[in-house]
């Protein structure tokens, strides 16, 4: 089984949050800032307004509250509209 998205939505697996220290001061899991960037693990078909521009394996940043998450077979991932992609990092 896996996840097929529709129409413009992509499937994203968001990059892993940095774990930065300061001074030996660990951060918790709940003060970590979400990562902005991830990579397209699926995408839809597009609509007949809007061309699908992005494929699998592109790498994006997206805003930073944009998608729904979602957890499938352990992983976390972030469906959202292809518009809601602001770059593809080249």
């Amino acid at each position: 089984m896996s996840i097929k998205p529709l129409a413009d939505r992509v499937l994203i697996e968001p990059a892993p949050a940095e774990t930065k220290t300061v001074g030996g001061i660990i951060i918790p899991d709940t003060a970590k800032e979400k990562p902005l960037q991830g990579t397209v693990v699926a995408v839809g078909c597009g609509t007949k307004d809007e061309e699908m521009v992005l494929k699998e394996g592109d790498t994006v940043l997206y805003g930073k509250y944009a998608g729904t998450e979602v957890e499938f077979e352990g992983k976390k991932y972030l469906i959202m509209r292809q518009s809601d992609v602001v770059a593809v990092l080249a």
